[in-house]
């Protein structure tokens, strides 16, 4: 369980309705294999052991009797399997009640540990579980059946693994998590990171859809992992069919599911992850625990938790097509807002982009061409201006010119050599010397001419620096890294790509199309240092390396506060034929220095609109002081493969 990962797995065993013993021989057979794989924690679906729709026989003592036998027997038999196992079966007490409960009894290395009555029992249809069984606000409090030892029956509390203190688990049942306070919101709060959901919800047309979205929306409300094992082949098809549709779901993000098919759904569930989403986040509100509330423990050995769940390589990327089509409009009606609002705010007349020809002043522009129009200007109060310099090639300067035309900008082309050239005269730079001071002047110089050009026709100057370059501090202080309004500052270089793309597709203009679709296919590069044979000689990858990598880095540092260590790991597996661990652990230590030492760039940041939920404006998202160390988050890579 290293990097608080632990494995999970929801499991549908193929069952015959009222054969208790035969049932439990498929139980246990899912446990095995469960444990073969390294899960430490297993659930069934309700009523497993007998079989959801065993009907007026649930009223019968040779059901009820069969059904803890086979309990007895399955305990026994996964004595030594290392698990947290949740079976679903019908529970008689023994007392004046003399009720019946539909619980979840939870097993561990061959105990029976607790029994967990469901509260919520439909009345309607098929489902009229109120004829055989009582609401587990009536349970007795133990219950002890053939000379058995009591065991604990409880509505409230839930289990904690001794070795794992993330590691918390609160029960319901099926129709507890579509009550209209599920048992689980109150077991979150008392501090369950885990919640298993033993279920028998049978298929109907479009209720799929509407049973992943609650068990989604239930594990982000209550920042937690949300396991959910559905009964399926096997139960009775007189008025219902069941599919079987296990699921497991972390802080909103289905992990893994499954539907018609028997087997078991696995994926790892990240407690450190939620645990630190908890602690970010001011809406989970933690209840205080009072006598009602037990809490029981459980044991497990602590071990590598081999991963099989998928990290995507560009976590700020939507893989599906329709779902990146919707967010990059999203982020550029974000991005156009913003700028809007800005305009209108100080009476600007004009925007000013620096278009280079590369991928972040090509977004901007685009940006501020919407703005302009919203805002019922004339195309030409977008002005375009590009400044050419030792470092420029024909290509982008080319790129540049056409896109201000199909845009109907206001172009003006600027040679700043000779400027430049001026500067290093004045404070006696040597122009063979491409140092920093080479490189920074042509910025600083750039931004001058821009900031002027919008003081001298009352505009405004729209900034191009994106997020990833904020979070590397690749910008040059009092240079690009200023502006008046940085309309990217929230979107990571990986998503400005697919956000010039998503407008080269739908723009219907063919010219304008094929030069966006050239300047994606240009190398990333502030094109400061003078180019050769025509060609860029500066490729910004080259120097910090690749942003795919910087992007992966920067949403689980930011995100979900990962230690570099643990976003070392997760690199290693999601980039696997990718990168070599040797490269991942070389760019990773340079994000990490950059990161800290950088801070000072960040700290004094133009405003821009936040489109996502990793953001670096210190007015809110990211507050770190200028003056941190990055010793600690350096020291834990030393030593690593």
């Amino acid at each position: 369980m290293r990097d608080g990962f632990v494995k999970a797995a929801a499991a549908t065993p193929k069952i015959k309705v009222a054969d208790c013993d035969g049932n439990a021989t498929e139980i246990i057979r899912l446990c095995k294999e469960a444990s073969g794989l390294g899960v430490k924690i297993l659930v069934f679906p309700e009523l497993c052991v007998t079989g959801y729709t065993c009907g007026d026989l649930f009223l019968q003592d040779t059901l009820i009797d069969a059904a803890w036998e086979a309990l007895s027997r399955i305990a026994e038999e996964t004595e030594k399997l290392d698990m947290l196992i949740a079976v679903g079966l019908p529970v008689r007490d023994n007392d004046w009640r003399g009720k019946l409960y539909n619980c979840a009894a939870l097993l561990n290395r061959g105990k029976i540990l607790t029994l967990r009555p469901k509260l919520y029992l439909p009345n309607y249809g098929e489902f009229y579980e109120q004829r055989w069984f009582a609401s587990g606000d009536m349970c007795p409090g133990s219950v002890s059946l053939k000379g058995a030892r009591p065991v604990d029956i409880s509505t409230d509390g839930f289990l904690y693994c001794h070795e794992l203190p993330e590691l918390t688990v609160g029960v319901e049942l099926c129709e507890d998590l579509w009550a209209p306070e599920p048992p689980s919101t109150a077991l979150a709060r008392a501090g369950a990171t885990v919640i298993l959901n033993l279920s028998a919800s049978n298929e109907l047309v479009g209720k799929a859809a509407y049973r992943r979205e609650l068990v989604k929306n239930q594990s982000a409300r209550l920042h937690c992992a949300y396991i959910y094992a559905d009964a399926g082949e096997g139960e009775s098809s007189t008025d219902l069919v069941f599919a079987g549709h296990d699921m497991i779901a972390e802080n909103g993000t289905v992990l893994a599911e499954n539907r018609f098919k028997t087997g078991l759904t696995v994926s790892e569930i990240d407690l450190r992850r939620l645990l630190f989403d908890r602690r970010r986040n001011t809406t989970f509100v933690p209840k205080k625990l009072g006598d009602e509330y037990w809490k029981m423990p459980f044991r497990l050995d602590l071990e590598e938790t081999a991963l099989t769940r998928r990290f995507s390589r560009n976590p700020f990327v939507p893989e599906s097509l329709d779902e990146r089509t919707e967010r990059c409009r999203e982020i550029f009606n974000i991005q156009t807002q913003g700028l809007k609002k800005r305009v209108e705010h100080i009476g600007a007349k004009k925007l000013v982009v620096g278009v280079s020809g590369g991928l972040d002043s090509t977004l901007a522009m685009l940006v501020s061409a919407m703005a302009a129009r919203e805002l019922g200007l004339p195309p030409d109060a977008l002005v375009a201006v590009t400044m050419p310099c030792f470092g420029t090639t024909e290509r982008t300067k080319s790129n540049a010119m056409v896109l201000a035309e199909r845009l109907g900008a206001q172009l003006r082309v600027i040679d700043i050599t000779k400027a430049v050239r001026q500067h290093f005269s004045d404070i006696g730079h040597d122009e063979n010397d491409h140092s920093v001071t080479f490189e920074n002047a042509q910025a600083r110089e750039r931004t001058q001419v821009i900031m002027d050009i919008a003081n001298s026709v009352n505009g405004v100057v729209v900034g191009t620096g994106d997020l990833s370059e904020l979070a590397l501090g690749w910008a040059t202080y009092n240079g690009d890294h200023m502006s008046m309004y940085g309309v990217n500052a929230g979107v990571p270089k990986t998503l400005v790509r697919y956000v010039v793309g998503w407008y080269a597709e739908t723009c219907n203009d063919a010219e304008l199309s094929g030069v966006l679709n050239d300047i994606l296919a240009t190398p990333v590069s502030p094109e400061l240092l003078p180019a050769e044979n025509g060609e860029i000689s500066q490729k910004t990858e080259d120097l910090v390396g690749p942003y795919e990598l910087h992007d992966f880095f920067l949403y689980y540092f930011v995100r979900w506060g990962m230690g570099p260590k643990k976003i070392f790991r997760l690199a290693k597996y999601a980039f696997t034929g990718e990168y070599d661990g040797e490269t991942i652990l070389k760019w990773l230590r340079t994000f990490v220095r950059r990161f800290f030492a950088q801070q000072f760039k960040r700290s004094c940041l133009p405003d821009g609109p936040k489109v996502g939920s990793v953001a670096l404006s210190p007015r809110g998202d990211w507050r770190m002081p200028s003056d941190a160390v990055a010793k600690a988050w350096l020291d834990e890579l030393e030593n690593m493969e």
